[in-house]
Protein backbone atom coordinates (compact mmCIF):
# COMPACT_ATOMS: atom_id res chain seq x y z
CA UNK A 1 0.00 0.00 0.00
CA UNK A 2 1.93 3.35 -0.71
CA UNK A 3 1.40 6.91 0.67
CA UNK A 4 -0.69 8.30 -2.02
CA UNK A 5 -3.08 5.29 -1.34
CA UNK A 6 -3.22 5.93 2.27
CA UNK A 7 -4.17 9.90 1.78
CA UNK A 8 -6.32 9.11 -0.65
CA UNK A 9 -8.36 7.08 2.28
CA UNK A 10 -7.57 9.59 4.85
CA UNK A 11 -9.88 12.14 2.86
CA UNK A 12 -12.17 9.56 2.22
CA UNK A 13 -12.70 8.96 5.49
CA UNK A 14 -13.20 12.26 6.14
CA UNK A 15 -15.09 13.59 3.71
CA UNK A 16 -17.80 10.67 2.95
CA UNK A 17 -18.06 11.27 -0.55
CA UNK A 18 -15.61 10.06 -3.52
CA UNK A 19 -16.95 13.20 -5.37
CA UNK A 20 -15.19 15.74 -2.78
CA UNK A 21 -12.18 13.28 -2.10
CA UNK A 22 -11.53 13.61 -5.93
CA UNK A 23 -11.86 16.80 -5.68
CA UNK A 24 -9.72 17.77 -2.58
CA UNK A 25 -6.90 15.41 -4.19
CA UNK A 26 -7.28 16.72 -7.51
CA UNK A 27 -7.76 13.51 -9.35
CA UNK A 28 -10.92 12.09 -10.90
CA UNK A 29 -13.49 10.08 -8.80
CA UNK A 30 -12.84 6.74 -11.18
CA UNK A 31 -9.11 7.26 -9.88
CA UNK A 32 -10.59 7.41 -6.13
CA UNK A 33 -12.99 4.40 -6.54
CA UNK A 34 -10.11 2.24 -8.66
CA UNK A 35 -7.63 3.14 -5.23
CA UNK A 36 -10.49 2.12 -3.16
CA UNK A 37 -11.12 -1.27 -5.14
CA UNK A 38 -7.42 -2.38 -5.10
CA UNK A 39 -7.28 -0.91 -0.79
CA UNK A 40 -10.17 -3.40 -0.73
CA UNK A 41 -8.89 -6.34 -2.17
CA UNK A 42 -5.60 -5.99 -0.26
CA UNK A 43 -7.10 -6.36 3.04
CA UNK A 44 -9.47 -8.82 1.52
CA UNK A 45 -12.71 -6.70 2.96
CA UNK A 46 -14.82 -3.74 1.77
CA UNK A 47 -13.72 -0.47 3.63
CA UNK A 48 -17.18 1.28 3.00
CA UNK A 49 -20.60 0.86 2.35
CA UNK A 50 -22.25 3.48 -0.55
CA UNK A 51 -25.43 5.13 0.49
CA UNK A 52 -27.54 7.69 -1.10
CA UNK A 53 -25.61 10.65 0.83
CA UNK A 54 -21.83 9.34 -0.03
CA UNK A 55 -20.21 6.51 1.78
CA UNK A 56 -20.22 5.44 5.12
CA UNK A 57 -16.66 2.99 6.53
CA UNK A 58 -17.30 -0.45 7.67
CA UNK A 59 -15.57 -1.68 10.92
CA UNK A 60 -12.18 -2.84 8.90
CA UNK A 61 -12.47 0.95 6.97
CA UNK A 62 -12.67 2.23 10.62
CA UNK A 63 -9.98 0.55 11.76
CA UNK A 64 -7.85 1.53 8.66
CA UNK A 65 -8.71 5.15 8.91
CA UNK A 66 -7.61 5.01 12.88
CA UNK A 67 -4.50 3.51 11.34
CA UNK A 68 -3.39 5.07 8.48
CA UNK A 69 -2.94 8.50 10.04
CA UNK A 70 0.26 6.28 11.92
CA UNK A 71 1.10 4.44 8.77
CA UNK A 72 1.44 8.36 6.58
CA UNK A 73 3.87 9.86 8.86
CA UNK A 74 5.74 6.36 9.24
CA UNK A 75 6.32 6.98 5.40
CA UNK A 76 7.12 10.41 5.46
CA UNK A 77 9.20 10.07 8.38
CA UNK A 78 11.57 7.34 6.46
CA UNK A 79 11.67 9.24 3.16
CA UNK A 80 13.13 11.92 5.59
CA UNK A 81 16.05 9.17 7.36
CA UNK A 82 16.77 8.24 3.67
CA UNK A 83 17.13 12.29 2.74
CA UNK A 84 19.00 12.28 6.07
CA UNK A 85 21.68 9.21 4.93
CA UNK A 86 22.19 11.30 1.50
CA UNK A 87 23.22 14.13 3.73
CA UNK A 88 20.47 16.36 1.92
CA UNK A 89 19.16 19.41 3.73
CA UNK A 90 15.67 19.08 3.11
CA UNK A 91 12.12 17.88 4.50
CA UNK A 92 9.10 18.68 6.91
CA UNK A 93 8.02 19.61 10.22
CA UNK A 94 5.05 20.93 11.74
CA UNK A 95 4.36 22.87 14.95
CA UNK A 96 0.83 22.95 16.64
CA UNK A 97 0.72 26.49 18.46
CA UNK A 98 -1.42 28.60 21.11
CA UNK A 99 -0.94 32.30 22.71
CA UNK A 100 -1.08 35.48 22.20
CA UNK A 101 2.56 36.13 21.72
CA UNK A 102 3.01 32.78 19.32
CA UNK A 103 3.14 35.37 15.98
CA UNK A 104 5.98 37.55 17.89
CA UNK A 105 7.91 34.85 18.27
CA UNK A 106 7.44 32.49 15.30
CA UNK A 107 7.59 34.85 12.59
CA UNK A 108 11.38 36.16 13.45
CA UNK A 109 11.71 32.32 14.46
CA UNK A 110 10.89 31.06 11.51
CA UNK A 111 12.23 33.69 8.84
CA UNK A 112 15.90 32.98 10.24
CA UNK A 113 15.47 28.82 10.46
CA UNK A 114 14.41 29.41 6.39
CA UNK A 115 17.11 31.18 5.59
CA UNK A 116 19.55 28.19 7.32
CA UNK A 117 17.13 25.18 5.86
CA UNK A 118 15.80 26.33 2.73
CA UNK A 119 14.84 23.21 1.91
CA UNK A 120 12.90 22.33 4.71
CA UNK A 121 8.83 23.54 5.12
CA UNK A 122 7.41 24.31 7.65
CA UNK A 123 3.65 23.59 8.49
CA UNK A 124 2.06 26.06 11.50
CA UNK A 125 -1.34 25.07 12.94
CA UNK A 126 -3.06 27.49 15.62
CA UNK A 127 -5.24 25.50 18.13
CA UNK A 128 -5.60 25.48 22.04
CA UNK A 129 -3.14 24.89 24.45
CA UNK A 130 -4.57 21.24 25.50
CA UNK A 131 -5.13 20.45 21.59
CA UNK A 132 -1.22 21.39 20.91
CA UNK A 133 -0.34 18.78 23.57
CA UNK A 134 -2.82 15.84 22.37
CA UNK A 135 -1.50 16.46 18.48
CA UNK A 136 2.04 16.08 19.95
CA UNK A 137 1.22 13.27 22.04
CA UNK A 138 -0.96 11.42 19.17
CA UNK A 139 1.71 11.85 16.65
CA UNK A 140 -0.10 14.74 14.68
CA UNK A 141 2.51 17.26 14.68
CA UNK A 142 6.17 17.49 15.90
CA UNK A 143 6.25 20.21 18.61
CA UNK A 144 4.23 22.29 20.49
CA UNK A 145 4.49 25.86 21.42
CA UNK A 146 2.48 26.82 24.19
CA UNK A 147 1.18 29.41 26.81
CA UNK A 148 -1.40 28.39 29.78
CA UNK A 149 -0.54 24.07 28.90
CA UNK A 150 -1.22 21.87 31.55
CA UNK A 151 1.24 19.74 32.66
CA UNK A 152 1.83 16.52 30.44
CA UNK A 153 3.89 13.29 30.75
CA UNK A 154 3.64 12.75 26.86
CA UNK A 155 5.28 15.66 26.32
CA UNK A 156 9.23 16.55 26.72
CA UNK A 157 9.54 20.29 27.82
CA UNK A 158 12.44 21.52 25.48
CA UNK A 159 11.92 25.22 26.93
CA UNK A 160 10.21 26.75 29.78
CA UNK A 161 10.31 30.64 30.19
CA UNK A 162 7.92 33.15 32.10
CA UNK A 163 5.25 35.70 30.32
CA UNK A 164 4.01 38.20 32.26
CA UNK A 165 0.35 39.80 30.24
CA UNK A 166 -0.48 43.10 30.48
CA UNK A 167 -3.15 45.61 30.06
CA UNK A 168 -2.64 47.43 26.51
CA UNK A 169 -3.99 50.45 25.26
CA UNK A 170 -4.10 53.38 23.21
CA UNK A 171 -1.85 56.03 24.64
CA UNK A 172 -4.46 58.80 24.94
CA UNK A 173 -6.57 55.88 26.42
CA UNK A 174 -7.68 57.27 30.61
CA UNK A 175 -6.45 54.26 31.86
CA UNK A 176 -2.69 54.95 30.49
CA UNK A 177 -2.06 57.79 32.74
CA UNK A 178 -2.08 55.34 36.12
CA UNK A 179 1.80 53.66 36.90
CA UNK A 180 -0.55 49.75 37.99
CA UNK A 181 -3.84 49.08 37.00
CA UNK A 182 -6.30 46.88 39.58
CA UNK A 183 -8.72 44.26 38.42
CA UNK A 184 -11.49 46.39 39.25
CA UNK A 185 -10.25 49.29 37.27
CA UNK A 186 -10.12 47.74 34.13
CA UNK A 187 -14.06 46.29 34.45
CA UNK A 188 -14.82 50.46 34.20
CA UNK A 189 -13.56 50.54 30.65
CA UNK A 190 -14.72 48.23 27.62
CA UNK A 191 -12.08 45.43 27.26
CA UNK A 192 -11.24 43.00 24.08
CA UNK A 193 -10.50 39.95 25.29
CA UNK A 194 -10.55 35.94 23.96
CA UNK A 195 -13.43 33.43 24.50
CA UNK A 196 -13.66 31.30 27.95
CA UNK A 197 -11.13 28.36 25.40
CA UNK A 198 -8.15 30.60 26.26
CA UNK A 199 -6.45 30.39 29.22
CA UNK A 200 -5.69 34.66 29.90
CA UNK A 201 -9.58 34.82 29.42
CA UNK A 202 -9.90 32.02 32.71
CA UNK A 203 -6.92 34.01 34.93
CA UNK A 204 -8.60 37.19 34.32
CA UNK A 205 -12.43 35.50 35.14
CA UNK A 206 -10.79 34.36 38.67
CA UNK A 207 -9.22 37.39 39.82
CA UNK A 208 -12.59 39.48 38.81
CA UNK A 209 -14.44 37.10 41.31
CA UNK A 210 -11.94 37.18 43.58
CA UNK A 211 -12.89 40.69 43.59
CA UNK A 212 -16.70 40.15 43.90
CA UNK A 213 -17.21 40.91 40.33
CA UNK A 214 -18.98 37.35 38.85
CA UNK A 215 -21.04 38.21 36.00
CA UNK A 216 -18.22 40.65 34.02
CA UNK A 217 -18.45 40.42 30.20
CA UNK A 218 -16.19 42.39 27.85
CA UNK A 219 -17.21 44.39 25.50
CA UNK A 220 -15.76 42.34 22.46
CA UNK A 221 -14.92 38.51 22.64
CA UNK A 222 -12.64 37.84 19.91
CA UNK A 223 -9.62 35.25 19.80
CA UNK A 224 -8.25 37.47 16.87
CA UNK A 225 -5.45 39.41 18.17
CA UNK A 226 -4.93 41.71 14.87
CA UNK A 227 -8.53 42.39 15.51
CA UNK A 228 -8.19 43.18 19.71
CA UNK A 229 -5.18 45.40 18.40
CA UNK A 230 -7.03 47.20 16.00
CA UNK A 231 -9.60 47.97 18.39
CA UNK A 232 -7.04 48.91 21.42
CA UNK A 233 -5.03 51.28 18.68
CA UNK A 234 -8.40 53.19 17.73
CA UNK A 235 -9.43 53.78 21.51
CA UNK A 236 -11.92 51.22 21.38
CA UNK A 237 -10.57 48.51 24.07
CA UNK A 238 -8.28 47.84 26.54
CA UNK A 239 -6.50 44.30 25.71
CA UNK A 240 -4.57 41.97 28.10
CA UNK A 241 -1.36 40.65 26.27
CA UNK A 242 2.14 40.24 26.87
CA UNK A 243 4.43 42.86 25.82
CA UNK A 244 5.56 40.85 23.16
CA UNK A 245 2.65 40.22 21.42
CA UNK A 246 2.79 44.31 20.44
CA UNK A 247 6.19 45.20 20.32
CA UNK A 248 6.23 46.74 17.46
CA UNK A 249 2.99 48.95 18.11
CA UNK A 250 5.21 49.74 21.62
CA UNK A 251 8.11 50.76 19.31
CA UNK A 252 6.20 52.70 16.80
CA UNK A 253 3.73 54.44 19.87
CA UNK A 254 0.57 53.19 18.90
CA UNK A 255 0.09 51.31 21.99
CA UNK A 256 1.23 51.61 25.28
CA UNK A 257 1.65 48.68 28.06
CA UNK A 258 0.74 49.21 31.81
CA UNK A 259 1.49 46.62 35.03
CA UNK A 260 -1.10 45.11 36.54
CA UNK A 261 -0.85 45.77 40.20
CA UNK A 262 0.67 43.46 42.10
CA UNK A 263 -2.05 41.46 43.18
CA UNK A 264 -3.84 41.01 40.15
CA UNK A 265 -0.67 39.83 37.57
CA UNK A 266 -1.27 37.26 35.09
CA UNK A 267 1.79 35.24 34.55
CA UNK A 268 2.36 31.65 32.63
CA UNK A 269 4.79 30.27 30.83
CA UNK A 270 6.11 29.84 27.21
CA UNK A 271 6.82 26.27 26.69
CA UNK A 272 8.31 24.31 23.79
CA UNK A 273 7.82 20.43 23.80
CA UNK A 274 7.92 17.34 21.49
CA UNK A 275 6.44 13.54 21.97
CA UNK A 276 8.38 11.32 24.69
CA UNK A 277 7.05 8.02 22.51
CA UNK A 278 7.43 9.60 18.91
CA UNK A 279 10.60 9.69 17.11
CA UNK A 280 11.48 12.91 15.00
CA UNK A 281 12.87 12.93 12.10
CA UNK A 282 15.93 14.99 11.28
CA UNK A 283 13.87 17.95 9.92
CA UNK A 284 11.73 18.19 12.95
CA UNK A 285 14.73 17.96 15.32
CA UNK A 286 16.57 20.86 13.33
CA UNK A 287 13.74 22.81 14.02
CA UNK A 288 13.28 21.59 17.88
CA UNK A 289 17.09 22.51 18.53
CA UNK A 290 16.60 26.01 16.41
CA UNK A 291 13.47 27.18 18.53
CA UNK A 292 15.20 26.37 21.61
CA UNK A 293 18.52 28.20 20.67
CA UNK A 294 15.93 30.94 19.50
CA UNK A 295 14.26 31.29 22.82
CA UNK A 296 16.73 31.11 24.90
CA UNK A 297 18.67 33.52 23.31
CA UNK A 298 15.62 36.39 22.68
CA UNK A 299 12.96 35.31 25.45
CA UNK A 300 15.22 33.35 28.37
Amino acid sequence: MDRQAIELFQELARTGSIRQTAEAVGVSPTAVTRQLDKLERNFGSPLVERTPRGVRLTAAGEMLAAKSRDIARELTLTHQMIDDLKGLRRGHASIHVNGAAISSILGPALSEFALLYPGISVEVSVTSAQGALDAVAMGATDLAVTMFAPADSRILTRYRGPVRHEPVMAPDHPLAAREAIGIAQMAEHRLALPDRGFGVRRAFDRLMRAQGIDRFEPAFTTSSMELQKDLARRGAAVLILPRMAVRHDLDAGTLIARPFEPRARIETLLELGHSVAHHQSMAARRLIDFLEAFLRCHHG
